[in-house]
């Protein structure tokens, strides 16, 4: 993750004073951390990804930020198979970093889980510049593609891309 790409989260979170949000794919907890520092105080980083490990390193990554360990709920496990058992409008933001060929499958659990004038967020959407490159593409970028145009043809979410990184992908629930 880039710092642009860290910064524009930490002002997402920041910008529907985000307390509760879920994040799709832990990783190392690089971006956990930019969550956590533009969230509310009391907030909670709901965090899910298939890999234990992973959950691990971002701990120890939360703890040395400085996070008390009560401001992140890991949840191993595949996103669809958790994402279910979330609370229904129970969300601020809701950020995406997982599987690229599940983003569609995201984004519906995504809308049933944010409050009206939540956040959802994906990363990533640009695929190095072949999501706008002509020609065949891998299924990634063509799932990509449906997301993109899925999102800017909802009446339900007001979209916008931030080209910062590799792309984020920006909606706001109405």
């Amino acid at each position: 993750m880039t710092p642009g790409t860290g910064a524009a989260l930490q002002l997402l979170a920041a910008s529907v004073d985000a307390k509760a949000v879920a994040e799709i794919g832990t990783g190392c907890g690089v971006s956990g951390i930019h969550l956590l520092h533009g969230m509310r105080p009391d907030g909670v980083l709901t965090t899910v990804d298939p890999e234990p490990e992973h959950q691990q390193f971002a701990r120890q990554a939360f703890r040395a930020a400085g996070f008390a360990s009560n401001r992140a709920r890991f949840i191993p496990g595949r996103a669809l198979e958790v994402l279910p058992r979330l609370a229904d409008a129970g969300y601020d933001l809701v950020f995406c970093d997982g599987d690229r060929l599940e983003s569609l499958e995201y984004l519906a659990e995504s809308l049933r889980l944010l409050r009206t004038g939540g956040m959802v967020v994906f990363e990533g959407v640009f695929a190095n510049g072949r999501t706008v490159d002509s020609g065949p593409q891998p299924t990634e970028v063509i799932r990509i593609r449906e997301l993109l145009r899925t999102v800017r043809e909802s009446e339900d979410l007001l979209p916008t891309l931030l080209p910062v990184g590799d792309g984020l992908l920006c909606a706001v629930k109405r």
